[in-house]
């Protein structure tokens, strides 16, 4: 096992990066005078800061950590069936959703669902959007920064740890909004790929390559493609269950959707999400492969927890130089997503709540606002982050957890673009009735009675929902023409969209990127099916 010492090169490096960051919220602190340049970054992002970013924030609170964890101890290589499937999801995202969410000029995912519906749904799915945001992503990424921290420093609690990278993350969030969190992750994005990229090109070339790692690892195990009988990532789930999942993180979660919503125009929203899908293709190779190279080098039982492994080859195979630089990646990855997590459950809870009852807050006190709020969920996350420690792996406590909670949301979303008729009455009740359902299953599942795979799970809890909703809203009267003019996908849309894209050079077509997009996905399961 490496020595887990930290030289005066390494402490100089993440001090002098933490320093960096810090500035950089102080500087943005200047610029964000009122709510939508606070929230929304004054909706002036572009492309290339929207795709770094989702990566960067997505990735930070579990893949760096948890993806390796789940290479070398769990599931194998189909872990990265989570990644390449985001890839297609963001391409559903660019053709049918986004540009309902740009055109009504919405700052949260729930206020969509207001506009589409009614009150009702927005303040139901704005609760459990904060809920997850605080409890679920940013504690997970607390937790995952506390056991880097616990490796070079094994006295220490791991709630101290939590609450110093909160307190860091918190500072820089509350100081500048949106804007400082994109800036920032834009440096921490590619902090992130740069550092995971040395971990497996020293992994691979210590292991011996691919045969060494074939030698100690079932085929199983190397495969995407799990078989049905598969009880952590069969196939089937993988149609099913991932996708779902995926959907909700990527086209219904203010965590990752805000940055998109604060793009220029609606091209850079549709760049920037497609040009994240195509950064999460080599995360594979950057951050799967690493805990299968470790299966080499450390064998079953050397690593007491799987959710060290990649931490114990950081410090295992790098100099101290380098090691340094990727330390810092590592302190980037926990800072990206809880800064980003923070930052939406403050725009929620400012938007949907405080604005919503108090319409004539001034856009300066709803910015004053928001910093307050950020401060109390970085202090709520700091008290449930310890409560991840009892959960398993980190990312079976996110994955199972979404699988209970997220499909009634996604049927809204769905029906809602998709289907004229679905009312208000009826997304209430779909609601209600999918998630009354998951606490039952959950019982069930506790007691042992009726115990599913979270990746059926959550079709399952899908189909509920839709059906009650669908129901419902046959049953009662349709919703106003305001309800679904200019917020819903139609052929219609389509066909004139086509004729606006007749003259755009193939290169700035999205659809020509998305098909590019699709292939190059395409290409890289059927490497490792």
């Amino acid at each position: 096992m490496p020595d887990f010492t930290l030289t005066t090169l390494d402490i100089t490096v993440v001090l002098l990066y933490g320093a960096v960051i810090f500035g950089i919220g102080l500087y943005f602190s200047r610029r964000t005078d009122d709510g939508e340049d606070y929230f929304l970054a004054g909706r002036s992002l572009t492309w290339g800061l929207i795709g770094i970013s989702l990566v960067a924030s997505n990735l930070s609170s579990s893949s760096m950590i948890g993806m390796a964890s789940a290479a070398y101890g769990g599931i194998g290589l189909s872990v990265y069936n989570y990644e390449w499937m985001a890839a297609l999801v963001l391409v559903v995202f660019v053709l049918f959703f986004l540009p309902f969410y740009l055109s009504s000029g919405i700052y949260t995912m729930p206020e969509f669902l207001e506009k589409r519906f009614d009150g009702r749904s927005r303040t139901y799915f704005s609760v459990i959007s904060i809920f997850l945001s605080v409890i679920v992503d940013t504690a997970a990424a607390l937790y995952a920064g506390a056991l880097v921290v616990q490796l070079l420093y094994p006295d220490v609690p791991l709630w101290i740890s939590m609450t110093i990278l909160a307190l860091i993350a918190g500072a820089y969030t509350i100081a500048g909004g949106l804007k400082a969190v994109v800036y920032t992750d834009a440096i921490q994005g590619t902090l992130l790929l740069v550092g995971a990229a040395a971990v497996s090109f020293m992994a691979w070339q210590k292991s011996g390559g691919w045969e060494a790692v074939k030698a100690v690892t079932p085929d199983e195990k190397l495969s995407l493609i799990q078989p049905l009988s598969s009880p952590d990532m069969p196939w089937l789930g993988l149609i099913t269950g991932v996708f779902l999942l995926g959907f909700y993180f990527w086209t219904t979660n203010q965590f990752m959707v805000q940055r998109v919503l604060g793009a220029k125009n609606l091209d850079h929203g549709r760049w920037g999400a497609l040009f994240g899908g195509l950064l999460k293709l080599p995360i594979l190779f950057l951050m799967v492969m690493p805990g299968t190279f470790g299966r080499v080098l450390y064998p079953e039982g050397a690593v007491a927890n799987p959710d060290q492994i990649f931490p114990t080859l950081l410090f295992d195979l790098l100099p101290g130089g380098f090691r340094a630089l990727v330390l810092t990646a590592m302190v980037a990855a926990i800072m990206s997503s809880v800064d980003s997590t923070l930052n939406a459950a403050s725009t929620l809870i400012t938007m949907d709540f405080i604005k919503k009852y108090r319409p004539n807050t001034s856009p300066q006190a709803l910015a004053r606002t928001g910093r307050i709020v950020t401060g109390v969920c970085m202090v709520v996350a700091i008290v449930w982050s310890p409560i991840i420690v009892n959960a398993g792996t980190l990312w079976d406590y996110i994955q199972s957890t979404l699988a209970y909670v997220a499909p009634p949301a996604i049927a809204l979303f769905v029906l809602g673009v998709f289907w004229k008729r679905a009312n208000a009455d009826g997304a209430l009740a779909g609601l209600v009735a999918g998630h009354l359902a998951s606490v039952v299953f959950l019982v069930l599942s506790v007691q042992e009675v009726l115990v599913f795979n979270f990746l059926y799970l959550a079709p399952i809890l899908l189909l509920i929902s839709m059906t009650v909703m669908a129901v419902v809203s046959l049953q009662t009267a349709p919703p106003p023409l305001e309800k679904t003019e200019g917020l819903m996908w139609t052929p219609a849309f389509f066909r004139a969209e086509t004729e606006d894209l007749k003259g755009v050079p193939f290169w700035k077509n999205y659809r020509v990127q998305s098909a590019v997009l699709v292939a190059l996905t395409a290409v890289i399961v059927g490497m490792f099916w």
